[in-house]
């Protein structure tokens, strides 16, 4: 993928992605309704823009052209497994709650939900409208929401072990590409052992949560391998070898 713009980086932990692709020359910036790492370049409400973008309002989409690549972390905290476990009377959220207080919640998690993947569908509709190259990212677990049939397309890159290219989590990762497509390569680069047990075991977080800011973590590392091997086809010179044997 050629990209003749700038990279837009949306929802938290874009700046690990930004970071690398200013690294390889291309110009990115991120954008997140937080600033807790001190670097985020647009502090805005996204759902509002995208939503606004999507009826034919002024918003921040008014800068973002075709030459241009939006790339998408999109919140998962209504779609992913943990989630999914929490529409049960079962659910150990609701141990001590009556199966009506219960149900109360399940029904305001459901209504979340909805209103969650309207804002996805939102994003979509933008990008399709303007004819910008999204690139959506989120979990790919056995009972992802996503992923039993509940978007517009299936996803264009699964990445089954995020350590295999560096990263800290093994947790498999899906990428839905639009108005582009992934290129291919193998830049393996195994995680070592003590980065993944520090990750994992760590008890620093501070909270706990379906997507804590932890476990969304994305290593430098990971994020230049994935930019080279899927959006910018870039053979690295440390891989090289590895990279022509899967070709």
């Amino acid at each position: 993928m050629e990209i003749k713009g700038k990279v837009h980086c949306l929802y938290e932990q874009s700046g690990t992605f930004k970071q690398e692709f200013i690294k390889l020359g291309i110009p990115a910036e991120d954008y997140d309704i937080q600033n807790n790492f001190g670097q985020t370049d647009h502090v805005i409400d996204l759902f509002t823009e995208t939503k606004t973008a999507y009826v034919g309002g002024a918003s921040i989409w008014d800068s973002i052209s075709c030459n241009d690549l939006v790339m998408a972390f999109f919140p998962c905290i209504y779609f992913e497994s943990l989630s999914m476990m929490a529409f049960s009377w079962t659910a150990r959220n609701y141990r001590k709650k009556t199966k009506e207080e219960a149900l109360e919640l399940i029904m305001k998690r459901a209504k979340d939900r909805y209103d969650m993947y309207i804002r996805l569908l939102e994003l979509v509709g933008v990008a399709t409208k303007k004819g910008v190259p999204l690139i959506i990212e989120n979990p790919w677990s056995m009972q992802h929401y996503l992923k039993q049939g509940n978007f517009v397309q299936p996803p264009s890159v699964v990445d089954m072990d995020r350590t295999r290219r560096g990263d800290y989590f093994r947790k498999p990762t899906a990428y839905w590409f639009f108005n582009c497509e992934p290129t291919s390569g193998c830049s393996f680069q195994p995680t070592p052992k003590d980065k993944i047990k520090d990750i994992l075991h760590s008890k620093k977080a501070p909270h706990a949560g379906l997507c804590s800011e932890e476990r969304s973590m994305i290593s430098p590392d990971y994020a230049r391998n994935f930019i080279c091997d899927f959006i910018l086809g870039k053979e690295q010179e440390q891989f090289g070898k590895q990279l022509s044997l899967f070709k």
